[in-house]
C-alpha cells in the first residue's frame, strides 16, 4: 500500500465528519474503547493532557506543547482538523507523523478481523495513541474533535484537564444552549483530576463546579493576563514566567494565553520541570515547533494579508474587533463556510464593520462547502453584497488587484477554505 492509497482508505472508506457533517458523527465511547483495547490500550503508556472547548483549543495545545518540548520532554500532539495534509494531526516534538507509519497502520487494520466499523476521527485516534507510544513519548496533547463527553479521546484518563472557552458551535449535536454546550465539553473531567477553566461565563459557571465538585477533581479558572497587542505579535510583560512574547497574534489570543499559563503552572504543580526560559521558547515559536497554521497568519506584508479560521460566532467576535480597531484602509474580506452552519450571527458581524469592507464570496472544495453563490444570497439578506469568486487563490489574485498599500487582505471562515489556499506547503 502507498501513502496515497492509505489516505484513500481513511477518508474514502470511512465516514468523515470534517467533509461529511452530522452524518458522519458518531456519539459514544464504545467503539473508541473496542479500538484501544483491540491495539493493546497504548494510551496507557504516557500521561496524557486533554483539552476541549468551543474556540482556541487549537492554539492552546499547540503551545503547550511547543512549551513541553522546549522544556526537554518527547511530546506528542494529537490535534484536528488538518489544512494541507493528514499527518499534521499527529506529530511529536514538531515533527510529522511518518507516511511510512500510517501506511503500516492502515494495513494492520485492514487486516484484522472484526466487526468494528470505527469513524475516521475513532481510527486516527487511535493511530495517534499507539504512535505516540511507539515513539516513547514523555507526554501527549490530546485534543478532543467535537464535544468531549461522547468525543473518540475521551476514553483517556488524563493528568490535567483543560476547557478553553464555550461559544455556539456544533448546535445540532451539542444542544442549543451554552449550557447544553457546556455539559458536553465538561464530560473530559475525570476524578481527582485537576481542570482548567479558561472563561467563566455565567451560563457556565454552575455546569463546570458540579461536574469538577461530583468528580473531586480540583477546579482552576484562569487570571486575565496583561497583554499588549501588536500587528504581528502580543507581548505580555507579568506573567509567572517573566515577560513572554508570544508569537501568535490576534486579539483571541490573549484569552488563550491566560489559559495556557494557567495549565503551564498547574504542570508545574504536577511535576514537571518547565523553566521561564522554556516558556518564553515555546510563546515565540509554536508555529515554527508545532507547524500550526491558521491563527491570524500572516502570508503577506505587502499589503497585509493574513489568514484566520474564524468558522463560528465565537471566533468572529474577535476578528469582528481586531478589523475594527484597523486606523487606515480597507479590508478585503475573503469569507467562505461550511453549508451545515448557521452562520447568520458571523454574517451579522461583518455587516457591523460598515462600508470600509470589500467583500468576496468563495466556497472550501469539500461536499460541506457552501457555494459561493449561495452564501452571496444569504449575506445579501443582511445587507451584504460583494464578488461571487468560488476559487479562494483566484479570489486572493482579484483582492491583491484591487488592495491599496494600506490595505488589508483576510481570508477566513472554514478550515477547509484554507486549505484549498495554494501555499507553499512543504514545511508544514
Amino acid at each position: 500500500m502507498t501513502y496515497s492509497e492509505a489516505i484513500e482508505f481513511l477518508f474514502n472508506s470511512l465516514p468523515v465528519f470534517q467533509r461529511e457533517g452530522a452524518s458522519a458523527y458518531k456519539p459514544g465511547l464504545g467503539t473508541s474503547h473496542a479500538l484501544d483495547d483491540i491495539f493493546g490500550n497504548p494510551h496507557l503508556a504516557y500521561p496524557p493532557i486533554h483539552i476541549a472547548g468551543t474556540n482556541g483549543k487549537g492554539s492552546t495545545a499547540h503551545t503547550i506543547a511547543a512549551v513541553l518540548a522546549r522544556a526537554g520532554y518527547k511530546t506528542g500532539l494529537y490535534t484536528s482538523p488538518h489544512i494541507f495534509d493528514f499527518r499534521e494531526r499527529i506529530r511529536v516534538n514538531g515533527r510529522k507523523i511518518s507516511e511510512k507509519a500510517v501506511v503500516d497502520f492502515v494495513e494492520r487494520w485492514k487486516a484484522m478481523s472484526t466487526d468494528l466499523t470505527p469513524s475516521f476521527f475513532e481510527l486516527t485516534s487511535t493511530m495517534a495513541f499507539e504512535y505516540f507510544k511507539k515513539e516513547n513519548v514523555d507526554v501527549a496533547v490530546i485534543e478532543t474533535g467535537l464535544g468531549g463527553r461522547l468525543d473518540s479521546t475521551n476514553i483517556i484518563t488524563p493528568i490535567l484537564s483543560v476547557i478553553t472557552n464555550i461559544s455556539h458551535d456544533h448546535t445540532n449535536l451539542l444542544g442549543d444552549t451554552l449550557e447544553k454546550i457546556a455539559f458536553e465539553k465538561a464530560g473530559i473531567i475525570k476524578k481527582g483530576v485537576p481542570v482548567v477553566i479558561g472563561e467563566l461565563q455565567p451560563e457556565t459557571i454552575n455546569v463546570f463546579g458540579q461536574k469538577a465538585a461530583q468528580s473531586d477533581a480540583p477546579l482552576l479558572v484562569a487570571e486575565p493576563v496583561e497583554a499588549i497587542v501588536r500587528e504581528n505579535a502580543i507581548d505580555y510583560p507579568h506573567t509567572p514566567f517573566g515577560a513572554v512574547r508570544g508569537e501568535l497574534a490576534g486579539e483571541c489570543q490573549v484569552k488563550n494565553t491566560a489559559t495556557i499559563l494557567c495549565s503551564l503552572v498547574c504542570l508545574r504543580d504536577l511535576g514537571f520541570r518547565i523553566t521561564d526560559e522554556a516558556v518564553r521558547d515555546g510563546f515565540a515559536h509554536v508555529c515554527e515547533d508545532t507547524g500550526l497554521m491558521g491563527r491570524w497568519m500572516v502570508l503577506d506584508n505587502d499589503p497585509l494579508t493574513v489568514c484566520d479560521t474564524g468558522h463560528n460566532i465565537g471566533g468572529w467576535e474577535y476578528i469582528a474587533s481586531q478589523l475594527s480597531s484597523r486606523k487606515s484602509g480597507r479590508v478585503h474580506l475573503i469569507a467562505g463556510f461550511v453549508n451545515d452552519k448557521d452562520i447568520s450571527a458571523i454574517l451579522k458581524k461583518i455587516g457591523g464593520l460598515g462600508e470600509n469592507v470589500a467583500l468576496y464570496f468563495a466556497s472550501p472544495s469539500v461536499p460541506r462547502g457552501l457555494a459561493a453563490a449561495d452564501l452571496a444570497r444569504k449575506a445579501s439578506e443582511f445587507g451584504l453584497y460583494g464578488e461571487v469568486i468560488p476559487d479562494v487563490n483566484d479570489a486572493l489574485a482579484q483582492a491583491r488587484q484591487c488592495a491599496a498599500k494600506d490595505d488589508m487582505i483576510l481570508i477566513a471562515g472554514s478550515n477547509f477554505l484554507l486549505a484549498d489556499l495554494r501555499l507553499d506547503k512543504e514545511e508544514c
